[in-house]
């Protein structure tokens, strides 16, 4: 975790620095959050680029792979419960990324097979891949509204209406510096059931403020402030991928 209140102080002293502007606190809460997401959704592209060359480093407190993957692990979500209703029609959790579907029949998690709908009429009607209990599938549907677009599924067979579970990573949540107003000025509130701190493992505290300040020079209209979060960003980066 990374405290919002020690990162937008950070950014402010940095841009405030010679009176070049000023970030209220919902500017501030909107860019931290643009920034959380660039940075959380970096960890899966170099994730996958380390993975592929291999670890040059045989100490684990410093493997790139394994310093992400304890990143990641964080946002990691077990047997989580599918919403599952009559006809094997279900709703997956809010999801960042969706891992493995199961069923808990007889004591046992079977893992239901995802399919594509083009593949579906072949499974169903081959006698060697029809699903069963004991061997299910499922498919992605369009949902019946934007919110469940991406999360609607149809289970097969459709006897199945319950004991679903999955696996997933879940989004970081939305952080949000929270404030009381005390003589027209906001005052951190770190009571405030609105404040809420970066998920973010607390080692990317510099990345959060580079970054915001970065987004920050385009909404004050200073390319000093925005240069300079860039160039610490892009320090950051190498640094990181030595």
């Amino acid at each position: 975790m990374v405290n919002i209140n020690t990162v937008y102080q950070r950014v402010l002293t940095i841009a405030n620095k010679e009176q070049r502007g000023y970030i209220t606190p919902a500017e501030f809460n909107v860019l931290a959050n643009q920034a959380q997401m660039d940075i959380f959704e970096q960890y899966f592209y170099d994730l996958n680029q380390f993975d592929r060359i291999g670890s040059i480093n045989e100490t684990i407190y410093s493997d790139t792979v394994d310093i992400l993957q304890e990143k990641i692990d964080h946002f990691e979500k077990f047997r989580a419960d599918v919403t599952m209703a009559s006809g094997g029609v279900g709703t997956l959790p809010d999801y960042y990324r969706m891992g493995a579907l199961y069923h808990l029949k007889d004591g046992n998690y079977r893992e239901i097979e995802n399919v594509s709908q083009n593949q579906l009429h072949l499974y169903i009607n081959s006698p060697l891949t029809a699903p069963t209990a004991t061997r299910p599938i499922y498919i992605r549907t369009s949902g019946n509204t934007q919110t469940l677009r991406e999360r609607s599924i149809q289970v097969y067979p459709t006897s199945i209406t319950s004991a679903v579970t999955c696996n997933y990573i879940a989004r970081p949540a939305t952080a949000r510096w929270g404030f009381t107003i005390v003589n027209d000025k906001a005052l951190y509130n770190a009571n405030s059931t609105y404040t809420t701190h970066f998920e973010l493992h607390e080692s990317e505290e510099t990345d959060l403020v580079v970054k915001i300040l970065a987004l920050a020079g385009i909404v004050i209209k200073d390319q000093l402030v925005a240069a300079y979060g860039a160039q610490e960003d892009a320090k950051n980066e190498q640094s990181e991928k030595r």
